[in-house]
């Protein structure tokens, strides 16, 4: 059997608009809702919706690839990078600023054109070490043929099956000049069909000896932000492929494997980014539900220590508060962090859980 590469008329793809048209309607009627919904925000509540969901994408994107990144570092560099409070969060790593610096770049920027430079950039960015773990890689270049075939491979070794293998190291000049021109040409297809192309068409090149999946998803976000017109994200593709993984690799093998007719992964890359909007709803609710606390809280203002240990409650705070916490977050003495807490509680910000003594610890009260 050829892969998709291999076959003549690569990559002249085909696929059955009549087929995603109802879907691709679907997608772009969530989209607009969602977009609509979040313009009637504030500024700040835009800012943190579009932090949430930045952070979300980075961290799953990279955990898509087996990498795991700490959520609060992540928060912390995109946050950072675009001028929010970063007070209490801790510094990002190389690795994490790497990451980021790729996305933002991809969505802030979806405007610029995608060139070859551009893409080494983004690789450099995930690999400042030049490795991949323990194995040094070719970084800021495509793969070289002294690196062998690109393979994805699973099972026990003498006993691998192959899945797939991408196009040999001597095409890769052609192959990419073909698809940045493609990328940066005229818009023949509706933006968010020209996303689920762009992620398959270069995850199936595999340009580089590592991190083309995250690439790939990055080139998918940009395509997305010139869908929406706005570099804010709202919503997050590569968090709904991390939850539907399995299904994720399943449907690219099977695409990889069959002939220039690519509905059935456009049909379920429509499918995928219809559930990412939609859980973008929860998010967004959230997001409400803080503006509403801090409504509340503002008309008799908190001190500033009190202020940023609520925030950080209300941003994915592991575990309940205690006062050891709360002072090791303010900064701050165990006395002070006790009247603060105190505070708190006669004005029904927080409340005690259950249990008192060395377990004493505290949650944020219902806002009902």
């Amino acid at each position: 059997m050829l892969y998709i590469h291999e076959i003549p008329g690569w990559p002249e793809f085909l696929w059955d608009g009549d087929a995603l048209a109802n879907p691709l309607a679907g997608v772009r009627h969530r989209q607009g809702l969602l977009l609509g919904r979040m313009e009637s925000l504030g500024f700040d509540h835009r800012a943190e919706a579009s932090l949430k969901v930045l952070t979300s994408d980075v961290v799953k994107s990279s955990a898509i690839e087996g990498e795991r990144l700490d959520p609060e570092e992540v928060r912390s560099s995109i946050a950072r990078r675009l001028g929010l409070d970063v007070a209490g969060l801790p510094k990002a790593g190389r690795e994490v600023e790497g990451v980021v610096e790729m996305m933002l770049d991809a969505t802030q920027r979806f405007d610029q054109p995608l060139t070859e430079e551009r893409l080494f950039g983004w690789h450099g960015a995930l690999f400042p070490t030049g490795r991949a773990g323990m194995r040094r890689i070719t970084v800021g270049a495509w793969r070289p043929s002294e690196a062998g075939p690109m393979q994805v491979v699973s099972g026990p070794i003498g006993r691998e099956r192959v899945h797939f293998e991408a196009p040999a190291a001597d095409r890769l000049d052609a192959e990419m000049r073909t698809f940045l021109g493609w990328f940066n040409g005229p818009d023949t297809v509706d933006p968010v069909l020209r996303a689920g192309v762009a992620h398959f068409w270069f995850v199936t090149i595999h340009p580089f000896e590592d991190g083309n999946g995250r690439i790939a998803r990055a080139i998918a976000d940009m395509a997305l932000a010139r869908a929406d017109g706005t570099g804010e994200r709202f919503y997050s593709m590569s968090s709904q492929v991390e939850a539907e993984r399995k299904e994720y690799y399943l449907r690219l093998e099977s695409a990889q494997r069959g002939g220039l007719d690519i509905t059935p992964w456009l049909g379920w890359f429509l499918g995928c980014l219809d559930r990412a909007i939609e859980a973008a709803g929860a998010m967004l609710g959230a997001v409400l539900a803080k503006a509403r606390l801090w409504r509340r809280i503002n008309e008799r203002p908190v001190n500033e220590r009190q202020r940023l240990v609520i925030n950080r409650m209300l941003d994915g705070f592991q575990g309940f508060l205690t006062t050891s916490k709360y002072a090791k977050l303010a900064k701050c003495s165990s006395d002070t962090a006790l009247r603060d807490i105190r505070e708190l509680l006669e004005r029904d910000i927080i409340v005690q859980n259950p249990g008192g003594g060395r377990s004493t610890s505290y949650r944020l009260a219902d806002p009902a």
